[in-house]
């Protein structure tokens, strides 16, 4: 549930934007139909970040919105 809750924080929000971003403009770069279709993957992670959703969260057992992320106890 930690890595969850860090992806739900504005850290790791920005961290898949960024890294959405750099796949975009990784596959742009490559001019291409591949390099198209790799640009296009990368606006997942970008709109994750913006949204605040977690496509692999079934798969560690954490809720798919982040605001549904109970807090840490202490």
């Amino acid at each position: 549930m930690e890595f969850a809750r860090f992806m739900a924080s504005f850290s790791g929000r920005a961290l898949r934007v960024i890294v959405g971003v750099g796949i975009i403009w990784w596959g742009m770069r490559m001019g291409s139909a591949v390099g198209t279709l790799i640009a296009i993957v990368g606006v997942l992670p970008v709109l994750a970040g913006v949204l605040n959703v977690c496509g692999i969260a079934s798969l560690i057992g954490a809720p798919f919105r982040g605001k549904d992320i109970p807090p840490k106890s202490v």
